[in-house]
């Protein structure tokens, strides 16, 4: 990012990050392109020591490439670049130049770009997973479930289709983002440790390799788990692209349960519903001409980067498709996808800082159960009447709502009128009597659910913050004894 951040093209740089200087260095550690600069040299390296491993060139010369690739600058490769019109012969160029004339032959050595490209991009896809997107994700799953735990009990009128339906409670109505956050935050971890490398030569066939090695495909091994990955199972020029479409598909999809959260709560602080708000700073301005207004911006802006992002989907897809063993019809759109990524953090962002500080008008949930409850003991009457023993009471119960509507009166009202109903209504419980007496009772195992939903993925939670703890531990360990 530029000093005057006013002059960047981007709006995540200008108008998003401006505000939040150590996001934007998180995200800048792995989704600029300094970061992807930084990460192919870390690749560059990994092959010379995995070189210096089998003997092709001795360790000293690994050790000057690794120091050569720690100093080199973006500036400086893109200024060879001009020359070269080629990044990776670019970024070779500059590290011959750093090292002696004797470790010069074996830089990039038996490498074709796209090993390096491409199993740069997957680690540093996993590494900003695992540092940035991942603890941000965990950490609005944690206030989705305090949130959902803390109104477990809150009774509030269930709407299908833009109506009231039947009652639950707010808390069941928030462990369902934090089932479906949970389960889309799995799959980018799990999407994100598949994530592939390769250093497989031109065509994938290792066709370099092989003038040095009779296992090629093993020397590849070794190289990628100096990085600590994985080859693609096959190889092209470049790594099978479902291995990225994957994990993209995870981020994306993830994105869009934010834009469904954020939906739901903007359309609960509609002036007619006016259940929720979000809170509003002493000197925040809801309109420029408007005083008054309140307008749930943070939440329109959640879904307003999801229709920004999604439809990058769609390239993600098309990049699927290369011609033969490679074209370059991917060569732009693919350094595009950063900024899906930086979208998602986000999103993730606001969402926590904002669904944190929610404000329940809990008078006013209460109103609206109480506005329709006696429309729907529809239901339980209709369960109720044909587990006694009623022939058609789903009909029967149509008919009672519809008269009890033109007469403005409660279908529970106007069912106690009806003696022939009476020999049904003598065969029901207390306990059933009391859903048609007391119709915000109905809220079926909201509770429960919201409990169980809560705990599966609070145990989740406190599993990675045990891991994390250990690993912390441990490391502090070994540092403490590092003479």
């Amino acid at each position: 990012m530029e000093s005057d951040v006013f002059s960047n093209i981007s709006p995540l740089d200008h108008r998003y990050l401006v505000s939040d200087p150590k996001l934007h260095a998180e995200l800048s550690d792995y989704l600029s392109e300094a970061a992807f600069i930084r990460y192919e040299l870390k690749v560059e390296s990994a092959l010379t020591r995995a070189l210096s491993r089998r003997g092709i060139c001795p360790p000293e010369v690994a050790d000057e490439v690794e120091t050569a690739c720690r100093v080199i600058s973006p500036e400086e490769v893109y200024a060879e670049e001009q020359k070269t019109r080629h990044n990776i012969r670019a970024l070779v160029n500059c590290i011959q130049r750093r090292v002696s004339q004797a470790a010069r032959p074996y830089v990039h050595f038996t490498a074709t770009s796209v090993d390096i490209m491409d199993t740069a991009t997957a680690l540093r896809y996993r590494d900003f997973s695992k540092n940035v997107l991942l603890p941000e994700g965990f950490a609005l799953l944690q206030t989705l479930i305090d949130l959902a735990l803390r109104e477990k009990a809150t009774v509030q009128m269930g709407r299908t289709h833009g109506q009231h339906a039947v009652p639950i409670t707010f808390g069941f109505a928030m462990a369902e983002y934090v089932a479906r956050l949970g389960n889309r935050l799995a799959a980018i971890e799990q999407t994100a440790g598949n994530l592939r490398g390769k250093i497989a030569g031109a065509v994938g066939a290792y066709n370099a390799g092989t003038i040095l090695f009779d296992d090629a495909d093993a020397f590849e091994r070794e190289v990628l788990a100096e990085l600590g990955m994985l080859p693609s199972e096959y190889s092209t020029q470049i790594v099978m692209p479902e291995y990225v479409a994957d994990f993209l598909h995870a981020a994306v999809s993830a994105l869009g349960v934010l834009a469904n959260l954020a939906d739901d709560i903007r359309h609960l602080q509609r002036s007619e519903i006016s259940e929720v708000a979000e809170r509003f700073e002493q000197t925040q301005v809801g309109s420029s001409t408007m005083p008054h207004k309140r307008n749930p911006w943070n939440f329109e802006h959640v879904k307003s980067l999801w229709k920004v992002f999604m439809p990058r989907m769609m390239t993600v897809y098309m990049d699927q498709i290369s011609e033969h063993q490679r074209d370059l019809t991917n060569s732009a759109s693919g350094r595009f996808v950063p900024e899906v990524l930086a979208g998602l953090v986000l999103a993730l962002r606001r969402l926590n800082t904002v669904m944190s500080r929610i404000v329940i008008d809990y008078e006013r949930m209460a109103a609206n159960v109480d506005a329709t409850k006696n429309d729907v003991i529809a239901e339980p009457l209709y369960i109720l009447l044909a587990a006694s023993g009623h022939p058609d009471a789903h009909e029967a119960v149509r008919l009672l709502a519809m008269e009890a509507r033109s007469q403005r009166v409660s279908i529970r009202q106007l069912i106690d009128r009806k003696p022939e109903y009476s020999e049904f209504l003598r065969r029901l419980t207390s306990a059933q009597r009391r859903i048609l007496d007391s119709p915000e009772t109905y809220i079926g195992r909201s509770v429960e659910r919201t409990e169980e939903i809560c705990r599966r993925w609070q145990r989740v939670i406190d599993e990675k913050r045990l891991a994390a703890d250990r690993s912390a531990t441990s490391r502090q360990e070994r540092e403490d004894v590092t003479p």
